[in-house]
């Protein structure tokens, strides 16, 4: 199993300040629509196929994977995307909150193996490099956070 996470400062000095309500709404858009977020031609197709009161579906074509996620939205708090097709499984986690000094930060965790992978394997223990690496998810927070900044200031937010 590979699990990962990183933690990063929403409003480090020198960055516009974004409210905590901006950023959920980027993470909202971020999770029915990664493209937006996303490097071009990494996504290349991201619907929302199936939405209900507690949760929706959406399938993507990432990086050449074809994925059918379902995601949970707590308002203001978390985004948790749950692996059901895809390469992997189980689930990621973007979540909002203000540490102890009351700066908000955003945090990406996961608990997730790779389908029709040997656990720990060789295809395993490279995705958990890559995720500690420094293209990992803490780089994702910093891409996300610099978005949501741009269509801020587009009026698109």
């Amino acid at each position: 199993m590979i699990y990962s996470t990183a933690t990063v400062p929403v409003n480090p000095q020198g960055e516009t300040k974004l409210t905590r309500e901006q950023v959920w709404k980027g993470l909202e858009l971020k999770a029915r629509d990664a493209r937006l977020f996303l490097p071009p031609g990494l996504c290349i197709r991201c619907d929302v196929v199936e939405e209900s009161a507690t949760h929706f579906v959406r399938e993507a074509t990432i990086a050449g994977s074809d994925l059918r996620e379902i995601i949970t939205l707590e308002p203001q708090s978390k985004v948790t995307f749950f692996q059901a097709t895809g390469p992997r499984e189980g689930a990621i986690v973007n979540e909002l909150f203000e540490d102890e000094d009351g700066a908000l930060q955003l945090k990406f965790y996961c608990y997730i193996g790779l389908r029709g992978k040997a656990p720990d394997g060789p295809e395993e223990q490279a995705e958990q490099t890559q995720f500690d690496s420094d293209k990992g998810y803490e780089s994702a927070l910093l891409s996300t956070l610099k978005r949501t900044r741009e269509l801020l200031a587009e009026g698109r937010l």
